[in-house]
């Protein structure tokens, strides 16, 4: 018999009282609630240049929240629901929900804290993060602030064997619990806003902490970048983008780290067999939040073949197009163990830093455990396809 996970916390409740009664002495929540206002919001207070950058391919991005809407929850009635129970294992590692931070590079961007008060806010709500290899502070700073909170290490395996060694070796030192490898990005999507902004934060030196504080990039340089920031940026846009990249070289990270290795980017169901086949420890199906291929596939559209074809033999995670609670459900429902949160926390990051980060979190997990509560559910356990219908199929 398996060990029942515990109760989780009453997030709905707990989060809804609070804001009532602060309404009680008239105050109302400092961030808009439902996402589409919080975008606005967070839109209207960044540059254009850092506001396009968080964008993608207008039509993918809308096929992602679309494909959302297709599917629809079934609630049931009178099923006992007083205590709820979101968390999850994977790769025997207990997350207290089935929630993780999205990899986003380039925060400072968005706010002078960065990647920091993202990690100070998942720790403050114990939702675990993904940290990306292009962030604004070195992945030993934000281990450091995250403390005790699970944390995943994502790679963009560039050029320099060496230097993709280093980054992993580093992650599993600083705490890390497993390597996430993005595939969808070696080269850079014609994003057609950054192109209108002629803008890539990279050559401005954002987004290369890891880089700049890295041995082997360091060794790399006749002088360290806090001397010669020019050609280290030049030697990271030599090494960054790496589309010579096959399957069989996954084998190199197998000799680099004990971590587990999962792969995100997976949207056919023939590349995540051949993710068993390369013995890889998980998938995450996403399309990068819509930021890479016009016309892709929704990510959420691609998930039913792909648990299909993986039949369970290893954690399948979703990502590209999480908004609201029920989203996560329709996303669990249809065979994901846990979805990635992107852009929603980042615009918190925007209007609040740290403080707006944690308010998107403790509102998205409440939209969570109240959904699954009204759904009928008291546990992400009990979700199935039965839980939703398609009303409008894919032809």
């Amino acid at each position: 018999m398996k060990d029942e996970q515990p109760i989780s916390p009453a997030y709905g409740l707990t989060r809804q009282m609070q804001v009532y009664l602060q309404g009680l002495q008239g105050q109302r929540p400092s961030l808009p609630v439902s996402p589409e206002a919080l975008e606005r919001q967070a839109v209207a207070r960044l540059k254009p240049e850092a506001s396009g950058y968080l964008a993608g391919m207008d039509d993918t991005m809308r096929s992602n929240l679309e494909a959302f809407h297709r599917w629809q929850i079934v609630p049931r009635m009178l099923r006992g629901v007083s205590q709820r129970q979101l968390s999850t294992t994977i790769l025997q590692m207990q997350l207290p929900v089935p929630l993780l931070l999205a990899p986003i590079g380039v925060q400072s961007i968005i706010h002078p804290e960065a990647e920091l008060a993202v990690a100070r806010a998942a720790h403050s709500t114990n939702v675990p993060l993904i940290l990306s290899t292009a962030s604004s502070r070195s992945l030993e700073e934000v281990a450091q602030a995250a403390g005790d909170t699970l944390r995943w290490f994502q790679l963009y395996w560039s050029k320099n064997p060496d230097l993709n060694a280093s980054f992993v070796r580093r992650a599993e030192q600083s705490g890390y619990s497993a390597i996430v490898v993005t595939l969808d990005t070696l080269l850079l999507g014609w994003r057609e806003q950054d192109i209108q902004n002629a803008y890539l934060p990279f050559l401005l030196g954002e987004g290369l902490a890891n880089y700049f504080s890295d041995p082997v990039f360091r060794q790399a340089l006749a002088q360290p970048p806090e001397k010669d920031p020019a050609t280290a940026v030049r030697y990271f846009t030599d090494i960054f983008l790496n589309p010579a990249l096959t399957w069989e070289q996954l084998s190199f990270l197998r000799q680099h780290t004990s971590l587990p290795i999962i792969l995100k980017g997976i949207l056919h169901p023939d590349d995540a067999r051949k993710a068993l086949e390369m013995g890889m420890d998980g998938i995450i199906v996403s399309n990068h939040g819509g930021r890479q291929v016009a016309g892709s596939l929704a990510a959420l559209d691609a998930l039913p073949a792909i648990v299909e074809a993986v039949n369970k033999q290893v954690p399948i995670l979703f990502d590209s197009g999480i908004r609201r609670g029920s989203d996560i459900i329709k996303a669990l429902a249809l065979g994901a163990q846990a979805v990635l949160l992107g852009r929603p926390y980042i615009w918190g990051l925007a209007l609040e830093g740290e403080q707006g980060v944690q308010t998107v979190l403790e509102n998205i997990l409440a939209d969570l455990d109240l959904s699954l509560a009204l759904s009928g559910y008291s546990s992400i356990a009990q979700l199935d396809a039965s839980t939703l219908v398609n009303t409008r199929p894919v032809r």
